[in-house]
């Protein structure tokens, strides 16, 4: 148990951000809930509640310098502290030709992916280095850092390379500070991400292999499930990872090395 210890996780409405955020609090730590959504964000908080945890939720968009200073601060002030961080919120965004790919697109998908984990980590850093430590976890994906076959997904794998290059060049910043900091690379998960994805002319981006049913090896070709990655966010936040940092781990039931 992490007794006494607060986490904030972004992206905590749905999919893998709602599943860490009850990992951790099963755990107990506190959790602050950060989401867009207000709806979804003020469910999972009051879920939390009703099975006994301490969990706030916190509405603001991880893309916005100015929302993601004040979610950070307010979670601070309503526990007292902070001690882990999950940089989970992202969007699939636009999948299609690098020619038809348009700059918004592009953009859009660089804001929140990539910017957004470095806003989070950035108001976050100076709460945990007051704490005397702590640890960090990004979610980044397969795409970008395993498999390099979806079709259409250069903005996205981008951004999931990107995330991975910043927890190894921070895990050695902030090594002097007892932060850790490690990611997890995540294959097909059954979440709810596809909603926010825009796939255009598959067929001239798709790579022309005949792939097995199923892609996922470990379960017959099923799908992991958001609970089998967040059991893996809560390790690296807690104490038994206190030696693992700059380090992504890949939860994907060997769909990376198959594709």
């Amino acid at each position: 148990m992490e007794a006494g210890k607060v986490a904030l996780v972004t992206g905590a409405g749905s999919g893998i951000g709602k599943a860490a955020a009850w990992q951790l609090s099963r755990e107990g730590f506190a959790v602050a809930v950060v989401g867009r959504n207000r709806q979804e964000i003020s469910a999972t908080a009051e879920e939390l509640s009703r099975e006994g945890g301490h969990a706030h939720a916190i509405v603001a968009d991880i893309s916005i310098d100015e929302e993601m200073r004040l979610a950070v601060m307010h979670a601070v002030e309503r526990f007292g502290r902070l001690d882990v961080v999950v940089a989970n919120a992202g969007i699939n965004g636009t999948w299609a030709p690098i020619e038809d790919l348009r700059p918004h697109e592009w953009d859009q998908t660089i804001e929140t992916n990539l910017r957004g984990t470095y806003l989070t980590i950035h108001h976050a850093v100076p709460h945990l280095k007051a704490g005397g430590g702590g640890a960090i976890v990004v979610v980044s994906s397969i795409n970008g850092t395993r498999t390099f076959t979806t079709p259409g997904a250069t903005a996205y794998s981008a951004t999931k390379a990107a995330q991975v290059a910043m927890v190894q060049q921070l895990s050695l910043e902030l090594a002097r500070h007892r932060i850790r900091i490690n990611a997890v690379c995540p294959g097909e998960i059954d979440t709810n991400i596809t909603d926010n994805t825009d796939l255009r002319d598959e067929d001239k981006t798709a790579i022309p292999v005949v792939w097995p049913e199923g892609q996922v090896p470990i379960t017959g070709g099923r799908p992991g499930r958001s609970r089998d990655v967040a059991e893996v966010i809560a390790f690296l936040a807690g104490d038994k990872a206190r030696h693992v940092t700059g380090t992504p781990v890949w939860v994907d039931g060997g769909q990376g090395l198959l594709r």
